[in-house]
């Protein structure tokens, strides 16, 4: 089993990495994938606690490992088999990263599809290049309350989207979980504070995606999403264990 210095060692390496996020969160992917399930987690767990105890190379590296466990969990043979693991390790911490299900409200597909028709009546080919490519903030904002992920994977491309604005796409009520997936995708974004606390606060975010955000919050957030009806109760239960773990 790792132990905490072991963990030291790995996050040092990663921390010293030079590139853009996918190239750490693809390391971090191997070096998960490299070992047994049990390993896997007492990684991941001391890790976090790591970051909880504000070392700042793990509060970067956490990042890697939690957006490695969705966006590159084929490259993790046993990828299926690590919540339950967790769970027989008694690793909450661990455990609750790979929760699932629908998120806390809905907003049904066919009325996000309607809504789209009556506002937009380009093709998707046309609004999935305007997206990316418009200079015209307006229309770049238009864009931004599409609900296909497409659309809203090229406008999340587009070199004159603004911070503000993404956070907007992000906190969107109502909305379908498809394009709040595509803002937790895009590492460009996804890595800024405003961006992660307005998707985590976001009751249409689904949960799978949350409890990989909210070890990543820091204490003053977590003790607001602790006691934030309206999100989903395992991010609630989430923030308080991770606050009770000292953060």
């Amino acid at each position: 089993m790792p132990s905490r210095d072991e963990a030291k060692v790995v996050v040092r390496r990663l921390h010293a990495l030079s590139g853009s996020a996918e190239i750490v969160r693809k390391a971090a992917a191997r070096e998960l994938a490299k070992r047994d399930p049990l390993d896997a987690n007492e990684l991941l767990h001391h890790v976090i606690l790591l970051a909880r105890a504000s070392w700042e190379p793990a509060t970067c590296v956490l990042s890697a490992f939690v957006s490695a466990l969705g966006l590159e969990a084929a490259q993790i043979p046993y990828a299926d088999s690590l919540r339950r693991m967790a769970e027989v390790q008694s690793l909450e911490s661990v455990a609750d990263l790979f929760e699932t299900g629908p998120a806390q409200k809905e907003l049904d597909q066919g009325a996000a599809a309607k809504s789209d028709a009556q506002a937009f009546t380009q093709s998707l080919g046309h609004l999935k290049q305007q997206a990316r490519m418009t200079r015209d903030p307006d229309v770049l904002s238009r864009m931004a309350t599409v609900s296909n992920p497409a659309v809203i994977r090229n406008a999340l491309l587009n070199p004159r989207l603004t911070e503000d604005l993404v956070v907007r796409m992000a906190a969107r009520r109502p909305a379908r979980p498809e394009p709040l997936v595509e803002i937790w995708k895009a590492t460009r974004w996804s890595s800024r504070h405003s961006v992660r606390r307005a998707l985590v606060f976001n009751p249409y975010l689904p949960p799978e995606v949350g409890v990989k955000i909210v070890p990543l919050l820091n204490a003053s957030d977590l003790a607001e999403l602790a006691g934030d009806s309206s999100v989903h109760p395992s991010l609630r239960e989430q923030a308080a264990r991770l606050l009770g773990a000292g953060g």
